[in-house]
């Protein structure tokens, strides 16, 4: 296969949210405990994420002083900082705007290890983020002219950084764009027993406005793990094994 295994691992209330207020009851941090577990478990090399999951987990909203004068010309061609870490964090950002500071995502619970970050982004973004990427050594790849093309993106993320499974975890859009492109080989989902209830929250699975209308994807049951306090560990694929 010229592109990873790909594990979409999500953890969601009854009713489909990846995010909303049933994350603030008490109850949901142990269900947030076994989903890192479960990711550990899967031995994964690296874990991707969205710009917003990423600035609101990690870069905290931090903002970066980019308004340099005279930055030469970056031609838009992949850079490869580090191709032999132990682990990394694809960050999916098109057009640049995570204001990292540090080229490694460090363990912020005991159940990861430090990251190398890789950031996927389209041509739109500007030189000056391309110079601040490479002066603190960060990783990017290009994924499209205006917009992201996956299956080019997972192919990248093979060839130059040697990852043969990868663990997709959200947001929503994100979720729905590997879907879309048939790029989606399982999925672990750690369903919560709290009904969120609010009409505006992201769910497991969304579309794009940009997007093709998606077709329905067929999955295929796998494994089902009975969590304490009522969770449940739903395993499937999208091809029957």
């Amino acid at each position: 296969m010229e592109r990873p295994y790909i594990i979409c691992h999500m953890l969601t209330s009854l009713d489909g949210k990846i995010i909303g207020d049933y994350l603030k009851v008490e109850r949901a941090g142990d269900f947030t405990d076994v989903y890192e577990k479960i990711h550990e478990r899967y031995g994964t090399k690296a874990w991707m994420c969205g710009r917003v999951t990423m600035e609101e987990h990690f870069t905290f909203g931090h903002k970066l002083d980019l308004l340099y004068e005279n930055i030469p010309s970056i031609p838009r061609t992949d850079y490869v900082a580090n191709k032999n870490a132990e682990s990394y964090a694809i960050a999916v950002d098109p057009t640049g705007k995570l204001g990292w500071m540090e080229n490694s995502i460090e363990s912020w619970n005991e159940h990861r290890t430090d990251d190398h970050i890789v950031q996927v982004l389209t041509e739109q973004v500007s030189d000056a983020y391309l110079a601040h990427l490479k002066k603190i050594g960060i990783s990017y790849i290009f994924g499209g002219k205006e917009q992201l093309n996956f299956t080019v993106v997972v192919q990248k993320l093979k060839k130059l950084f040697s990852i043969d499974k990868l663990m997709l975890e959200g947001g929503g859009f994100l979720n729905g764009s590997f879907l879309n492109e048939g790029l989606m080989d399982e999925l672990s989902l750690i369903l919560v027993p709290i009904a969120d209830g609010a009409s505006n929250s992201v769910t497991l699975f969304e579309t794009s406005t940009f997007l093709n209308k998606p077709k329905p994807v067929n999955f295929f049951l796998k494994e089902v793990e009975k969590l304490d306090d009522g969770g449940l560990w739903l395993k499937y694929v999208t091809k029957r094994e």
